[in-house]
C-alpha cells in the first residue's frame, strides 16, 4: 500500500452539533456512499497555522433507519469505518471533517467498488468540486416530522 500523502491526526466527530456543521459544506454522492466536508474552524491565527506540523481530519460515520435495521446499520458502518481508514490517510485533506453516510448498498456492495466510491467521492471533495448544502426544509422538527403537533382528539360519541 502507498505511504500516507500527511501524517494527520484522526479524530473522530461524535457530537450531533459536529455533524449539522459538516452538513452545511460540500458533499459527494457515489455509489453506496455519501460524504460530506466541511474545512475545520480554525482557532488559531494564519502566522500559526503555518507551523502546524500535523492537522486534524474528524470523520462521522452514520446510517439512517431507512437503509435497514440495526444489524444492517451497524454492518453499513463498520465497512466504511474500515473504507475510510484504509483511504482517508491518502486522499483526505487535513484540517477537515467528514462525514461518510451509508446509502442503500453499503452493507452488500462489494469490496472493492465501496473502496472505489470512497476514493472517487474524497478525491472530488479534495478539488472542491462537491455539491452545496441543501437548503434546511422549513417547518420541520429534529425528528422529521412536520412543526405541527398532534391534532386534537375528536370529541363525537
Amino acid at each position: 500500500m502507498t505511504p500516507p500523502k500527511h501524517s494527520a491526526k484522526i479524530e473522530r466527530l461524535k457530537k450531533r452539533r459536529q455533524f449539522l456543521a459538516v452538513a452545511q459544506g460540500l458533499s459527494c454522492a457515489r455509489g453506496a456512499v455519501l460524504i460530506q466536508d466541511l474545512p475545520r474552524p480554525s482557532t488559531q491565527e494564519p502566522a500559526e497555522l503555518s507551523q502546524v506540523s500535523d492537522p486534524i481530519i474528524g470523520l462521522g460515520f452514520t446510517a439512517t433507519k431507512r437503509l435497514g435495521n440495526a444489524v444492517v446499520r451497524n454492518r453499513a458502518k463498520r465497512r466504511l469505518r474500515e473504507a475510510a481508514r484504509l483511504l482517508t490517510p491518502l486522499h483526505a485533506e487535513p484540517g477537515h471533517d467528514y462525514v461518510f453516510v451509508a446509502r442503500n448498498g453499503a452493507p452488500n456492495r462489494p469490496w472493492a467498488r465501496l473502496l472505489d466510491d470512497v476514493k472517487t467521492a474524497l478525491l472530488t471533495l479534495a478539488a472542491g468540486r462537491g455539491d452545496p448544502p441543501r437548503p434546511a426544509r422549513p417547518n420541520q422538527s429534529r425528528d422529521g416530522r412536520s412543526g405541527r403537533s398532534k391534532p386534537a382528539p375528536s370529541s363525537s360519541r
